[in-house]
């Protein structure tokens, strides 16, 4: 099994997957810690307008498109990317085998690995997809995240501290349910799960707040 693993026709294959390994356990432990790397990487990426339809090649707006039809935007783009990198290391060491069962020897590795990205795909989109309808999102459509300053929110991850964000749920003036990551202003206490707190601003993707103090103001 290992000298299959690690063949030459294999090793993208392989490679991904060990990425694919490394990036959940990173995840894993960030989210113990009230950090998920998630949230970073989402930080880092500019806003993206969701078309779940089939996406248009020849639009402008194509690459946008593309990424909105494999749900980035709605799921987080690690999770989308660690479930890429799960279906194209499965699907080319199953395409590989199979080859070889056939022919006796492994396909060159570009091409047997353009041949699984096209196949993990659309194993992707219907994976992520599932994925969107169980994971909270931290906006939508119809609020703006302007619209939450003064707003309070319930601590649900790990203990926000300064420098370090944990996520946080907060209900909007609809009603509606969005997990954002908040971060304790400037000289105030740590904020462990379960704390609420009152949000003062934001700063990139992750909210400043200080605790919520006024028994009147509720989640």
């Amino acid at each position: 099994m290992f000298e299959f693993l690690t063949a030459e026709g294999n090793l993208p294959f392989s490679i991904a997957l060990a990425i694919m390994f490394v990036l959940a356990l990173l995840e894993g432990v960030g989210m113990l810690l009230g950090a998920g790397l998630s949230a970073f990487v989402d930080g880092l990426l500019p806003d993206i307008d969701i078309d779940v339809d089939a996406p248009d090649v020849d639009s402008p707006g194509a690459i946008s498109q593309i990424l909105g039809w494999l749900y980035i935007g709605k799921v987080p783009f690690l999770v989308v990317f660690i479930v890429l990198l799960t279906c194209f290391g499965i699907a080319g060491l199953l395409l590989q085998t199979l080859f070889q069962a056939v022919t006796g020897v492994l396909l060159i590795n570009w091409l047997a690995a353009i041949a699984a990205f096209v196949i993990a795909l659309p194993i992707t989109r219907v994976s992520v997809k599932g994925v969107a309808h169980i994971l909270p999102r931290d906006e939508t459509e119809a609020v703006s995240s302007n619209s939450f300053i003064g707003r309070v929110a319930t601590v649900t991850t790990g203990t926000a501290r300064e420098g370090y964000p944990a996520q946080a749920r907060l209900n909007d003036q609809f009603g509606q349910t969005h997990y954002i990551m908040v971060e304790p202003d400037q000289g105030q206490p740590e904020q462990p799960t379960g704390s609420q707190v009152l949000l003062i601003r934001q700063q990139g993707h992750t909210f400043i707040v200080i605790p919520n103090t006024n028994p009147a103001l509720v989640d």
